[in-house]
């Protein structure tokens, strides 16, 4: 069975993951806490039922709030073009900053679903079985927004771009 201390050691370990998880699946700091920190206290209500990997269910909850949140976003929001202020540090060059950037921006301008299987497929290096049973869809449907998604990237001048920035 498990217990807090097992939820805690889970949050201390993958929270970092899960915000940048989160961030890329919706492009936002603030949105992307406040979708970690929902998404960690529904996790905490289902813990003693989770399984020993809670990784799946977890991302499930992760990508399933944040679909919830983007259907119900909004519609005074306007987006911006400024870059909010970041805490300096990190050790980051110039060139890497400006290659994650153009990433993400190519990211955000694929549907919903595409961006969540890339998010998981490559930046979480989760398998297509597993994918699948966080979006609840089939690994065929998987693997055909990977392909879609994939085939659009490369048809993008900017993702390219990004990719060469990136080496």
């Amino acid at each position: 069975m498990r217990d807090r201390a097992d939820f805690e050691s889970y949050v201390e370990q993958r929270s970092a993951r899960l915000l940048r998880t989160a961030y890329l699946l919706c492009r936002d700091w603030a949105t992307a806490e406040d979708l970690v920190q929902t998404a960690l206290a529904k996790a905490w209500l289902a813990w003693r039922r989770v399984g020993a990997n809670p990784d799946p269910y977890v991302y499930r909850i992760l990508t399933n709030t944040h679909a919830s949140w983007w259907r119900r976003r909004w519609r005074d929001e306007v987006p911006t073009e400024d870059v909010p202020d970041r805490a300096a540090g990190g050790g980051d060059t110039g060139s890497e900053i400006g290659a994650r950037d153009a990433l993400r921006a190519v990211l955000v301008a694929l549907p919903a679903k595409q961006r969540a299987v890339i998010v998981l497929r490559y930046f979480e290096d989760l398998p297509d079985p597993v994918i699948a049973g966080i979006l609840g869809c089939s690994v065929p449907t998987v693997r055909s927004q990977a392909s879609r998604a994939l085939a659009k990237l490369r048809l993008d001048p900017a993702a390219r771009a990004a990719i060469e920035i990136g080496g």
